[in-house]
């Protein structure tokens, strides 16, 4: 039986964690309102010979682990492993300590000039208050991620204003990103060429629209992921932005639900548009809204554009993007143009 994060969110949250802010990483943390003040960093381009840290801040990673690590590899990237890369405690990838302990030695190591997530699920949420935000100001790098880790992403947006990346995790699934995939993985993370997606009409959310042309950094992530960090300090200001969101198996009442939750929280008061990625494995039931149905009721009162379709996400031909680039999306071309990530 396929179980969704919302589920093991639900079942893990009353774990309580002993980790405490890592040096003066939490007095680093900012609000969004001084956040957005502060000049965007793009991280340097990855280039051949650098090396990156593969570290698992929420979920176990399996035997695909090896197949990412060759694809890294390719680009002519020198590959390391975190030093709690391959243990497991109870459903997490190593003990909240360990985990936070491997992110930490990523982002603090000045040879290190990329960290790239193995893999998605559950755990990060428990970690990220003890994230060395100094670090991370101190040193920008490349960091690639999407799903569980949504909420670093947004950590590092609001306290350090780090683009960060959207994209597969190391755990690779060739089935499921294959050489356009890999292409699009490395155009973002090792070249300034501004990155342009098209509307899939094969997605499910290609049916959520509303019409017009909408500017503003593109932010946001996994839809269950922002919905959890509402209150805390991993939800970005989204005020002016592109909101992005996907997410995998969850009904289309919970989109529905998560929306509802964000709007009556004031988290999408002024947004500039809504870009929509991938609803992966929601559930059709006849005489029911679908996910589209569903998402498209909540957005539409919003009077901004929205642009669904996008292969971002868990499903089929996931694509990489910047998170806190400015963005475009254009409903009549069906395009999502994002600036580059990284400088050169």
């Amino acid at each position: 039986m396929r179980i969704s994060r919302r589920t093991l969110i639900t079942t893990a949250a009353t774990a309580a964690t002993s980790v405490t802010a890592a040096g003066t990483g939490a007095a680093l943390s900012a609000t969004p309102a001084e956040a957005q003040a502060r000049k965007v960093v793009r991280p340097p381009a990855l280039k051949p010979g650098d090396r990156v840290r593969v570290v698992a801040p929420a979920g176990v990673p399996d035997t695909r682990l090896a197949r990412g690590i060759q694809i890294l590899e390719s680009f002519g990237l020198v590959v390391e492993p975190g030093a709690h890369l391959y243990d497991r405690f109870g459903y997490f990838a190593g003990t909240d300590a360990d985990r936070l302990a491997d992110l930490n030695a990523a982002f603090r190591d000045p040879g290190i000039k990329g960290v790239f997530a193995a893999r998605g699920g559950y755990g990060t949420q428990r970690i990220i208050d003890g994230l060395d935000l100094a670090a991370v100001r101190r040193d920008p790098r490349v960091f690639v991620g999407f799903s569980d880790l949504t909420v670093l992403s947004g950590r590092v947006w609001n306290a350090a204003r780090l683009v960060t990346f959207y994209g597969p995790m190391v755990n690779w699934t060739d089935s499921r990103t294959g050489p356009v995939e890999i292409e699009s993985l490395r155009k973002a993370i090792m070249t300034d060429e501004p990155i342009t997606l098209t509307s899939d009409p094969a997605e499910p959310s290609a049916a959520v629209s509303a019409p017009g042309t909408a500017t503003g950094t593109l932010l946001g992530g996994n839809l269950t992921m922002l919905q959890t960090s509402i209150d805390t300090k991993d939800l970005p200001d989204l005020r002016g932005a592109i909101l992005v969101f996907e997410d995998t198996d969850e009904a289309p009442y919970s989109y529905d639900r998560m929306l509802t939750h964000l709007i009556r929280a004031g988290a999408l008061r002024k947004i500039a548009g809504v870009a929509i990625g991938q609803f992966t494995n929601a559930p059709v039931t006849s005489g029911q809204w679908t996910a589209a149905q569903a998402v498209q009721d909540r957005l539409g009162d919003l009077g901004v554009p929205v642009l669904g379709g996008l292969r971002i996400g868990h499903g089929n031909g996931q694509l990489t993007v910047p998170l806190g680039t400015r963005a475009t999306i254009d409903t009549a071309t069906g395009t999502l143009t994002v600036q580059p990530g990284v400088v050169v």
